[in-house]
């Protein structure tokens, strides 16, 4: 099978621990784009908390998905070729369900991360995408539009609780695990493998011929969606034997493994 397209989830796949791009990693990928393959980052981060990576990767032909598939980017053009919203009223009902749940909530705004509290779990957040912090008196009043996403943070445990109590009570969004602490919440029927079938049209790329790579609940979209659905060694254990294949950590190459094995041979 010649494959097409690569989709990589960023944070705890591609990324090592320390948030970078190993050499192993980059020099598979950019062997893969010799060859033709568009590499497609899909990350939960905002898409400012992306551009960098793409730009070490040289992707200026290709595409991006950010937001858990809330927005594509065309990096040619930078311009935003889809974007869904989740509406005022929907953040709204998703702050009252924070109050009730015992859960911080943010969303974005103007670029910066908006809550009313402060979290170890918000904090992560800040270090992983570079974005600024707007605590705010209100949350309600100062989310006065539509937004991309919301997240609700909280200890890992009681959040896988939550996460089910959720989806019970808003069957109409769209909910998934990130990391451990990060419950994501965006439209209904948006999220990474939505937004990979949308840019494979586009391209007139086969679903066959697409390989994605994750390690989270948020990634098993695009996982089952795609021809070959790869899992790094450090994936979450329930979703272990939800893929196709499960290659090296995060740490230890996994995406290099993937070119080398399922590209370039």
């Amino acid at each position: 099978m010649k494959y097409k397209m690569l989709v990589l989830d960023m944070d705890d796949t591609l990324l090592t621990d320390d948030h970078t791009i190993s050499n192993e990693n980059k020099e598979m990928l950019f062997k893969a784009k010799e060859l033709g393959v568009h590499i497609v980052l899909a990350s939960g981060r905002p898409t400012p908390a992306m551009t960098a990576y793409a730009k070490e990767l040289q992707l200026d032909n290709s595409f991006m998905i950010s937001y858990n598939g809330a927005v594509i980017t065309d990096l040619k053009t930078d311009k935003v070729i889809f974007e869904q919203t989740l509406t005022q009223e929907q953040i709204h009902e998703l702050y009252d369900y924070s109050l009730k749940s015992n859960t911080h909530i943010i969303t974005y705004v103007d670029g910066k991360i908006v809550s009313e509290t402060d979290s170890e779990y918000i904090e992560i957040e800040k270090n992983i995408t570079g974005l600024l912090h707007n605590k705010v008196v209100s949350f309600k009043e100062e989310v006065q539009s539509s937004a991309v996403k919301c997240i609700l943070l909280e200890e890992p445990t009681y959040l896988k609780e939550v996460e089910k109590d959720l989806k019970a009570t808003m069957p109409h969004l769209s909910v998934s695990m990130s990391k451990p602490f990060f419950l994501e919440v965006a439209q209904n029927g948006i999220d990474k493998g939505a937004s990979i079938k949308f840019l494979a049209e586009k391209l007139n790329i086969l679903q066959s011929e697409i390989i994605a790579v994750g390690n989270a609940g948020n990634d098993l979209t695009m996982i089952q969606y795609a021809g070959l659905g790869v899992w790094v060694d450090n994936v979450d254990a329930e979703l272990r034997d939800k893929g196709d294949v499960v290659v090296a950590s995060n740490n230890n190459h996994g995406v290099a493994e993937v070119v080398r094995r399922f590209i370039l041979n």
